[in-house]
């Protein structure tokens, strides 16, 4: 067994780049590893802004040997009546980089077939890995790449070094014109010289000797130490401490190779600003933690993380407080700015954004919305109708505003602190705020029925306008954002419990388009089918039971709490004996109806035993069930009906259904499909056969 370093040493590659470039990295060459039926231990990566590492133990030392039997044509196509070889024997040989003379004729259970048998003595993992690094090299994904000079290599960022120590020993390969070797650089401005590096074992020492932190989760905790450390130096402990941002650490843990914490102060003005404003404009442009006190109000310092130690860490935060004041001040201009004019007399100037050139301006949107989160409100909150419609009026208005424009992040959270300077309610101003949420799959939902019901009547109006024009996602193209608002839109409606028809909801918000959509039905069971597939996939992702959401909504999918309530009813009663009997049961019922719909049943068409007990016991079971659907109680309902069980075991091995008289066999059809409609109410339990 051996050892495998690679190490990519580049120019400062962005924050954002590097995780994704590790797990490729990783990713590529256990891939090409197991191409090449090369065993292996524990892969690992490491990086900083300058490097990507890769360090691989146990490593086989070469392939096995393999034996590999390929069949080719007959032996009665391979070769004529003389015994020479056809076109059929001298193309597969050839295929094969193999003579006719090799081929054997061997037995099979088909007759006699031509066989070659190839033996490969498997390679030296020396002998691998030039080609293996090198494609290595050529396999990362970058969101954008570059080449420099008059070279023709791409990367994010140029290549400087290239480190391949197998066993200790050079890989003989280059990349870019850059040739690989055992010489390292350490950190550029605390020891920019080189390193000669030994392998895998001593490598992240190595580095550290030239203040280099190479292990990225190590790193990450330096980082949170150095801030709290920071802070700890200047301020009293016991009442500041830094909020950490978990994204915001993610990203300085990416653009330092050791981090070095500061903290700094600011002009105790700027606290005027709205919490979301200040910690912003510290965190996007300057990438600095802002400081709490006990009660998690902002105090008037921040952190700032170098890559850097420096001599003069007085000099270093007066520089870093000057650079912030720069921006404070622009930040207390926008804020002083946009309240000179109200949320309400920005709304007509909405008519200068355009939402979709199809689907009109903003202004146009906003006037949708409102009438959507009226028809919503008037449903779930009919108490705060007013405050919906007032917060969906006002809620787009801060696009116009200076802070939005110099953060487009702050959007709704400038408009709740505007909302609240002109005097709107708490509820139309945190509304506006939380009508954006939720932003991505798992984060975080609103908290106002207000705030759900405009952030529902933003979604509907935008998927439904987009599904209206033909804009439908296809493969990984989706430029609105449509599966994240149809994800926004089942969140929503399930985090609140609410009964909606999204049938009804999507054609009326088509409606409100007018003429410049296709507002057809065709357009409405798109986009409930769309909607339905995101569910699915959720459902699926979150570890529910797969055939139970198959069997609810592959029959009818219009609410969504519904829904879920037969999911989990049906999830929950699959355990019981008789269910799985049943459900197979089901299966041949919905055979054998096929395209028969009637459901009136005749008695004294009833001629067997069998038939008249289930026709009885199903009168009684649909009795028994009908105030349970009707009250959503689907464990209950499904309970009931599987008393059928028994009854329907005993017809179908009793009764002939497809009887010679017409009327018999019809009436047969017509107690089936009574039962599988009542069955269908909760779903389709055929798809619920496996154990």
């Amino acid at each position: 067994m051996s050892e495998l370093l690679f190490e990519i040493g580049t120019e400062e590659i962005p924050a954002g780049f590097q995780k994704p470039a590790l797990a490729q990295l990783k990713q590529n060459f256990i891939d090409q590893a197991k191409e090449l039926n090369l065993s292996h231990g524990s892969v690992v990566t490491m990086g900083t802004p300058r490097r990507f590492a890769l360090l691989v133990e146990d490593l086989a030392d070469r392939q096995p040997d393999s034996r590999e039997e390929l069949l080719g044509p007959s032996k009665q196509a391979g070769f004529d009546d003389d015994g020479n070889p056809t076109k059929a024997a001298m193309g597969f040989a050839r295929s094969k980089g193999a003579d006719v003379a090799d081929l054997q004729v061997v037995e099979t259970n088909k007759g006699e077939y031509l066989m070659l048998v190839q033996e490969r003595k498997g390679l030296a993992t020396a002998e691998l890995l030039p080609d293996l690094l090198a494609d290595l090299m050529e396999g990362f994904s970058f969101a954008k790449s570059m080449h420099w000079g008059s070279g023709t290599a791409m990367f994010a960022r140029p290549v400087q070094w290239i480190v391949a120590l197998h066993n200790g020993k050079v890989v003989s390969f280059s990349h870019g014109g850059i040739s690989a070797s055992n010489v390292s650089r350490g950190h550029r401005f605390m020891s920019n010289n080189n390193v000669s590096l030994q392998g895998v074992t001593g490598y992240k020492e190595s580095l550290a000797e030239v203040f280099v932190q190479v292990d990225q989760n190590e790193r990450r905790d330096a980082v949170l130490t150095e801030i709290e450390k920071a802070v700890a130096a200047t301020l009293d402990p016991s009442t500041a401490s830094v909020a950490v941002d978990e994204a915001l650490v993610d990203t300085v843990c990416n653009l330092v190779e050791k981090p070095f914490g500061v903290c700094g102060s600011f002009d105790a003005k700027f606290l005027q600003l709205p919490d979301e404003a200040l910690i912003t404009s510290m965190r996007e442009h300057q990438k600095y933690f802002p400081v709490v006190d006990k009660d998690n109000n902002l105090l008037p310092n921040f952190v700032a993380v170098n890559n850097t130690k420096v001599k003069d860490i007085n000099l270093t935060r007066t520089g870093h407080e000057r650079v912030l004041r720069a921006r404070l001040e622009d930040a207390f201009f926008f804020f002083a700015s946009d309240k000179e004019k109200k949320l309400e007399d920005r709304l007509n100037d909405l008519t200068g954004i355009i939402f979709q050139a199809k689907l009109g301006t903003m202004l146009e949107k906003t006037d949708r919305i409102v009438k959507l989160a009226g028809l919503l409100a008037e449903q779930f909150i009919p108490g705060s109708v007013e405050e919906a419609c007032r917060a969906a009026r006002l809620c787009k208005t801060d696009l116009l505003t200076d802070m939005v424009g110099e953060f487009p992040s702050l959007q709704g959270n400038m408009g709740s602190a505007y909302a609240l300077e002109d005097g709107e309610t708490d509820g139309v101003a945190l509304a506006i705020k939380e009508h954006y949420l939720p932003k991505r799959a798992g984060a975080e939902l609103p908290s106002s029925s207000i705030g759900a019901v405009v952030g529902l009547a933003d979604r509907l109006d935008t998927l439904s306008g987009c599904f209206g024009i033909g804009q439908v996602p296809t493969g990984t193209t989706d430029p609105f954002g449509l599966r994240r608002i149809a994800l926004g839109i089942l969140h929503i409606v399930e985090h609140f419990g609410w009964t909606l028809s999204l049938n009804d909801i999507v054609h009326k918000a088509l409606s409100l388009y007018g003429d410049k959509v296709n507002g057809s039905s065709e357009t409405v069971d798109q986009v409930i089918a769309f909607i339905r597939g995101r569910f699915v996939n959720d459902q699926l992702a979150a570890g529910v039971d797969g055939e139970a959401v198959d069997a609810v909504t592959s029959v009818e999918f219009d609410d969504v709490n519904d829904s879920l309530a037969k999911i989990n009813a049906l999830a929950a009663i699959r355990g019981e004996d008789a269910f799985s009997v049943l459900a197979a049961s089901f299966k041949r019922i919905r055979n054998i109806i096929k395209k028969n719909s009637a459901t009136d049943v005749t008695e004294s068409l009833l001629m067997e035993q069998a038939e008249k007990n289930l026709a009885a016991v199903y009168k009684q079971v649909k009795i028994d069930v009908q105030p349970l659907l009707g009250a959503s109680d689907y464990n209950g309902a499904l309970s009931a009906m599987l008393v059928l069980k028994e009854p329907v075991d005993d017809f179908f091995n009793e009764v002939m259904v497809m009887d010679e008289d017409e009327a018999i066999r019809t009436n047969r059809l017509n107690l089936l499909t009574a039962i599988s409609t009542l069955f269908l109410r909760v779903g389709d339990i055929s798809k619920m056969q496996s154990n």
